[in-house]
């Protein structure tokens, strides 16, 4: 059996100093555990978490994004970022923002039976500013460069896609239509993965709505569960037959995410 959580920490400095991570991690024994939002540069900080190795691909900006890998077990290769070549055909060092190569925003690991890939997604800008990379750079070049690994192996991967898939993953989808995070553009980002053979693992045990991974700070969102389910995991159409388990853990607490997770039978 394999475990693997995959958490938006919003500050991985945040979520040590008001001592859930570690907790977390003890009560949940993952196996794997991926992280987005990290906003540290690896000597920046002391995970106090015994039995994991960790990897990090952090953002070039300090304070900002970033992605990290826990694990029981060394990977057997870790990539960072694209490769060069989908960047440059993808031109994404055209977005005004700076180049999201530049941003620690993908982290893969491979291991004997499959690759783990932890990303976070850059965010359309409540202005829709940064939505033409989203829908015409980076969803495709992501894509692509899943299926380019799982031409060796198949592939799991996880983490903050910043897209609400359809109007069962958020609480209030009429008055968000065509917002960040809801814009068709974005939603058909997410689709051209599942047309791919992709499965979003949490819909093969729950088809209901009323599942979130993100809530606002405002409005006592998160008690009153006003969410929306934008984190996910997903694997290769080979992996699915194998998954026992996935599960959203709303009552862990120290990000404005919560984890998501999933369990195979490998």
């Amino acid at each position: 059996m394999t475990t693997i959580y995959s958490w938006n920490v919003n500050g991985v400095r945040a979520v040590i100093k008001k001592n859930t991570l570690r907790p977390f991690v003890e009560a949940e024994n993952p196996d794997i555990l991926c992280l987005q939002e990290t906003k540290a540069k690896e000597h920046q900080v002391e995970l106090d978490v015994a039995g994991y190795h960790d990897y990090w691909n952090s953002a070039v900006k300090p304070g900002y994004s970033g992605t990290a890998i826990l694990s029981k077990t060394k990977p057997l290769r870790l990539i960072e970022n694209f490769p060069a070549e989908l960047s440059k055909k993808y031109q994404l060092d055209l977005d005004g923002y700076g180049d999201p190569d530049h941003e620690g925003r993908v982290l893969a690991a491979e291991y004997p039976k499959f690759w783990v890939v932890t990303v976070y997604t850059p965010n359309a800008k409540d202005d829709l500013s940064r939505l033409d990379l989203r829908h015409k750079h980076w969803d495709p070049a992501f894509l692509e460069y899943l299926k380019q690994l799982e031409q060796e192996k198949p592939v799991i991967f996880c983490g903050d896609l910043n897209v609400a898939h359809t109007e069962l993953d958020l609480a209030n989808p009429k008055a968000n239509k065509g917002k960040k995070g809801f814009t068709n553009e974005e939603r058909a980002g997410f689709q051209s993965f599942i047309n791919a053979g992709f499965v979003d693992t949490f819909r093969l045990f729950e088809q209901a709505g009323g599942f979130y991974s993100w809530w606002s700070h405002f409005a006592n969102s998160r008690a009153r569960n006003v969410g929306w389910r934008i984190d996910y995991v997903l694997v290769s159409k080979t992996l699915a037959k194998h998954v026992s388990a996935a599960k959203i853990h709303p009552s862990i607490m120290g990000s404005d995410h919560c984890p998501v997770s999933v369990t195979l039978d490998i």
